[in-house]
């Protein structure tokens, strides 16, 4: 085992509880403040980066098919 690991596996039951806690408060501070901070350090998304990222999802398509196997419909692309 890690020494990390074991070094949290020693702590007692209560203090394994603060630190869980702990680490999900700041984590849901950095969640709510990180808008805030990235606007005062001038890291706003461009519609340019928007876009971009827009592309570079992938895209899920369904396709209807019976129980043979055959397709039924083919796929129509929504934009």
């Amino acid at each position: 085992m890690s020494y990390w690991w074991q070094k949290y596996r020693g702590l007692s039951s209560k203090h394994r509880l603060l630190l869980g806690v702990g680490v999900i408060g700041y984590a849901g501070l950095g969640l709510v403040f990180s808008d805030a901070i990235e606007e005062k350090f001038g890291m706003v998304p461009t519609e340019q980066d928007k876009e971009k990222l827009k592309m570079m999802v992938p895209r899920v398509v369904r396709v209807d098919r019976d129980r043979d196997g055959d397709e039924i419909t083919s796929p129509q692309r929504k934009e």
